[in-house]
């Protein structure tokens, strides 16, 4: 028996039920028992079915009038329809997707029900609520036990998932091998992997939950940990090529700059130059607020670089953003001869080219990748195309990653796998605020530098939400903007149209926007579409035009998220803002904050509840990216973090990270046990389990 097997040697499963459990990924025994309970209901205090109101949970307690099997008008979604009743009225219930309800419940027995109270045009009605007969409910009420309530997929139930719980931790509970030792269950008071597994899933009490919830919270941050220090640790071992140039060596550059570094920049530029003049490779995460100059520092470290005779990898997320940076580092550079090359799945292009000095060219990927590997090429700008086997580099001893966060680790261990003689030297740079508790776990392998501050010539920019009713004034103002001079950007969360579902047609589109503001709205001004599904070539033609002006208004999906530089557009629309993130908004505002003129923001939202428009009210009060980061992290609650989507973590350990002494205590753990065993040699387990963790990533 083993937590690894497939789960049908120990449930009996259909193939539908294999297959939907994959779906879900639920392959093991473990993939089930680590499934924890999103909340928990009691059925010991219900009420009257007259005291009840819209958004409740609530347990009430009756008998079933009427029960029946309906579909629904347009998806013909099966559903079990019941009406209940107690001494003080009747109530409707409905479940979703289980039709066979309706025969299970029995008109002459007494029910309780909990769940959460909704409204429609019917009246008020419970959805999905979890039920118990009258014995088991007397039952229950005598052990004081909980209900777990698990996340739900499509085809595996919360009742499914309780039962398959319940019969696993019976099958495993002799064993189950404890990876934290006892010193460290002592330390911090938690209690063993057995007691915390029939806690969690069949708690007595929310306290004793809560206590197994801390238990794997901590476990899981300290095995994120563990692997981070070990790749750290791994990395000191290697040996880069050190880069040292004197402070009178970097004047022509810096005097050649029309602009003056910012203290921020400074103290950063100071803390990379540091690291990459010694022979151990750096491996630095550089974070700041879009518009705060992360470009400006990775330059000066590659100007470095080629001054020592090495050569630069520079890897962007897109092919924009990698042609916008080729574009700056030709124009930073050009007074100093340094050549650059570009390569992209599209094209290949090298500055200054031999015909016309002043000018770049493109060039076939044959004598590009000529240039690259003879060292004749010093730094190289590119996109996931620097990575292909074909592309090899003489010497390289910086490698740059922007928004990192957008490649996976084994793209950016790629990149820097050393060529003869040393491993590069690692750069990542992100402008997607990261919580501090986030970034010491998800980067403990990196060292942090934070540039804080924004060039002084910038203005704050006015972010607006607006509701409907508002929509022609921010349509005035955006006009008159645009009639001093200025550019705008409009941003839709869909390319096209989807009449699928009434969700789908409430959102936004690229293409339907940019139909009805060239045609309705500024029928004076030329308003342009961009997005993922154009050829690159397409993409280019509308950029460039997009900065040279010629376009007035470009529509378009979160494409251009990351990186765009269009000083002169001072003004950003964002369409269905409920659909981003708050990181994500945060990015796509960042667009308008690149030049001297007042920056606009307007939020458009059809959302009325509280709680969206607490979070985009958190987008116009805070001060900076990191701010908002900590906000969105304190107040996303378990269950709506996502964090097994976008970084791997699970809810539980998504709630660590708003602790910093947990942070803390497990990364100190992790340094300690590595200090006395580098190798992990006397502690297999943990091998095993830190492994599972090492290819977790900020997403």
């Amino acid at each position: 028996m083993h937590l690894d097997d497939p789960l049908e040697l120990h449930l009996r499963l259909t193939p539908k039920q294999k297959e939907r459990l994959a779906a879900a990924r639920l392959k093991t025994p473990r993939d089930i028992l680590w499934r924890f309970p999103a909340r928990y209901e009691s059925f010991h205090e219900p009420k009257s079915i007259r005291d009840l109101a819209a958004g409740d949970r609530a347990v009430i307690t009756g008998h079933v009038v009427s029960a029946k099997i309906v579909k629904t008008f347009r998806t013909k979604v099966a559903l079990a329809e019941t009406v209940i009743e107690d001494a003080t009225g009747k109530i409707r219930t409905i479940w979703f997707n289980q039709p066979y309800i309706a025969k299970t419940l029995k008109p002459e027995i007494e029910y309780s029900f909990a769940g959460r109270v909704g409204e429609g045009k019917r009246g008020l009605f419970l959805t999905n609520p979890k039920y118990r007969a009258g014995e088991a409910l007397a039952e229950e009420t005598d052990q004081k036990t909980l209900t777990p309530v698990y996340p739900e997929s499509r085809g595996v139930s919360s009742e499914w998932l309780a039962y398959a719980t319940e019969k696993l931790l019976a099958a495993f509970s002799g064993a189950l091998d404890d990876p934290l030792s006892h010193d460290i269950l002592a330390r911090y008071k938690l209690p063993s992997l057995k007691t915390a597994l029939h806690a969690i899933h069949q708690p007595p009490t929310l306290r004793i939950a809560e206590a197994a919830r801390k238990r794997f919270a901590f476990e899981e941050i300290f095995f994120i940990q563990l692997s981070r220090q070990q790749i750290k640790a791994a990395r000191s071992r290697s040996e880069a090529f050190p880069v040292r140039l004197a402070p009178a060596e970097f004047k022509p550059f810096l005097q050649s700059l029309p602009f003056a570094l910012t203290r921020a920049q400074q103290n950063a530029a100071k803390a990379v130059l540091a690291d990459i003049s010694r022979r151990t490779p750096m491996a630095r995460l550089l974070e700041g607020d879009v518009g705060s100059g992360k470009t400006m520092v990775a330059a000066i470290a590659a100007f470095a670089a080629v001054k020592n005779n090495y050569q630069v990898a520079y890897m962007a997320p897109t092919e924009i953003l990698a042609r916008q940076h080729y574009d700056d580092f030709c124009a930073r550079l050009k007074p100093h001869r340094i050549p650059v090359g570009l390569i992209t799945s599209s094209e290949c292009r090298k500055f200054p080219s031999k015909a016309f000095p002043n000018q770049d060219t493109h060039t076939s990927r044959a004598q590009f990748l000529k240039w690259t590997s003879s060292g004749e090429l010093p730094i190289v700008i590119g996109t996931h195309a620097l990575i292909q086997d074909s592309m090899k580099f003489k010497k390289l001893a910086l490698a740059i990653i922007d928004e990192q966060h957008r490649f996976g680790i084994n793209q950016r261990a790629e990149l820097i796998s050393g060529t003869t003689g040393g491993i590069p030297h690692l750069l990542s740079m992100t402008a997607t605020p990261i919580p501090r508790t986030l970034a010491l776990t998800i980067y403990g392998d990196l060292d942090l530098a934070l540039i804080d501050e924004m060039p002084p010539e910038r203005k704050k920019i006015v972010t607006m939400v607006v509701p409907p009713p508002q929509r022609e004034r921010a349509y005035e103002q955006m006009r008159a903007e645009i009639k001093k001079g200025r550019q705008a950007f409009v941003v839709c969360p869909r390319i096209e149209e989807n009449t699928d579902s009434k969700t789908a047609l409430e959102m936004k589109s690229v293409k339907a926007e940019h139909k009805k503001l060239s045609r309705d709205i500024f029928p004076e001004f030329c308003v342009e579409m961009l997005h993922g599904k154009l050829l690159p070539k397409e993409k280019e033609r509308i950029m460039q035009n997009f900065r040279t002006g010629k376009i007035h208004v470009l529509v378009a999906t979160s494409v251009i998220e990351v990186g765009v530089n269009v000083p002169n557009a001072t003004l950003i629309l964002i369409e269905g803002a409920d659909r981003f993130g708050l990181a994500q908004l945060h990015q796509l505002r960042g667009r308008v904050l690149r030049s001297t003129h007042q920056p606009y923001c307007f939020v458009f939202t059809d959302s009325t509840t509280q709680k969206t428009l607490a979070r985009l009210q958190a987008l116009v009060e805070a001060k900076n990216g990191f701010e908002l980061a900590e906000y969105d992290l304190k107040f996303r609650g378990a269950g709506e973090l996502s964090g097994s989507g976008q970084w791997g973590i699970s809810d539980a350990g998504m709630e660590a990270l708003k602790n910093i002494k947990m942070v803390e205590a497990a990364r100190a753990e992790a340094q300690a046990l590595l200090a006395k065993d580098p190798e992990l040699a006397a502690y297999p387990k943990l091998q095993t389990f830190a492994r599972r963790f090492s290819n977790i990533h900020f997403e």
